[in-house]
């Protein structure tokens, strides 16, 4: 009777523990069953949310090297971005991209009446680079057009204070000018001008005859002048030989020679009589002594 109580004791020992082992694996398991499914749900909800944070509200903005971001945030500039990736929300962001590079600005022809009231017609190229990427947004509308249009009314200004033949002679001095004026006035932009070239210079056509006339008559002025000028150095070198020659006795002789013997020279059908100069003497004198017969009668 006791064994059997024993016996009865154990396998209700045994039962009750496997119950509340199997209650205990039930609860485990739904616990973990419950925190998984919060989980599933939490990501299930943050990753679409993330995704559609990413395309529609967040975006990546890429700056080249030769580029700057001027960047703003609810419409207040905060900075200045170098080059790489940017992430910014455009809801309330927004970065202005900037070329930093140099950039031809080609000023078309412009009228303008030079200081000797002369018309003229010139155009000109304008070599340029943005140095403060935050001035060239916040100062001015459109850097460009205004480079353009400031470069044109500086070169009409200059041009007029300049006679024509100032500026044809020295374009280079004037285009540096025009440059030093332009860039003193875009500093304030962040812009810097590095040059300035003036293409053509256009004149009227009758000015352009007039012109080559003038051109033709000072060369011909400056070919008299040059001719007049060599005359006049023989006559003096001929005056200088032809007071050595009578200075020097048998100077003239031997010249007489000299030039006899060129003549010989050259084969022509040249015929040279030679009169002793002693006979020239003598006719002379006798010329003299009739002058003076003549005078006595």
């Amino acid at each position: 009777m006791r064994a059997r109580r024993e016996t009865v004791r154990t396998h209700t020992r045994r039962l009750s523990r496997a119950i509340h082992k199997f209650l205990h694996e039930i609860v485990f398991s739904c616990t973990i069953n419950v925190v998984i499914d919060k989980s599933i749900y939490m990501f299930s909800f943050i990753i679409p949310f993330a995704i559609f944070c990413f395309v529609f509200v967040l975006r990546i903005k890429q700056i080249d090297q030769y580029e700057r971001g001027v960047f703003f945030v609810r419409g207040k500039f905060t900075g200045v971005k170098n080059p790489g990736w940017t992430i910014y929300c455009p809801i309330f962001q927004k970065i202005h991209i900037v070329d930093i590079r140099t950039r031809a600005v080609d000023v078309p022809y412009q009228e303008a009446i030079t200081k000797d009231n002369i018309p003229v017609r010139i155009n000109a190229v304008v070599y340029y680079s943005v140095t403060d990427v935050s001035k060239a947004v916040l100062e001015v509308l459109d850097y460009h057009n205004a480079v353009s249009q400031l470069a044109q009314t500086t070169m009409r200004n200059t041009i007029g204070e300049q006679a024509l033949d100032d500026l044809l002679q020295n374009r280079a001095n004037i285009a540096n000018e025009i440059k030093n004026e332009l860039d003193t006035k875009t500093d304030k932009w962040g812009i810097d001008v590095s040059a300035l070239e003036l293409k053509d210079v256009v004149i009227p056509e009758d000015l352009k005859r007039t012109i080559s006339k003038e051109a033709e008559a000072e060369r011909e002025r400056r070919a008299v002048i040059i001719k007049a000028e060599g005359d006049k150095m023989a006559a003096q070198n001929l005056s200088e030989a032809a007071a050595t020659l009578a200075r020097t006795p048998g100077a003239l002789h031997l010249r007489t020679l000299q030039a006899i013997n060129d003549l010989s020279s050259d084969q022509s059908n040249t015929t040279i009589w030679m009169i002793p100069t002693d006979a020239l003497e003598a006719v002379k004198g006798f010329a003299d002594v009739m002058k003076k017969h003549t005078e006595k009668k």
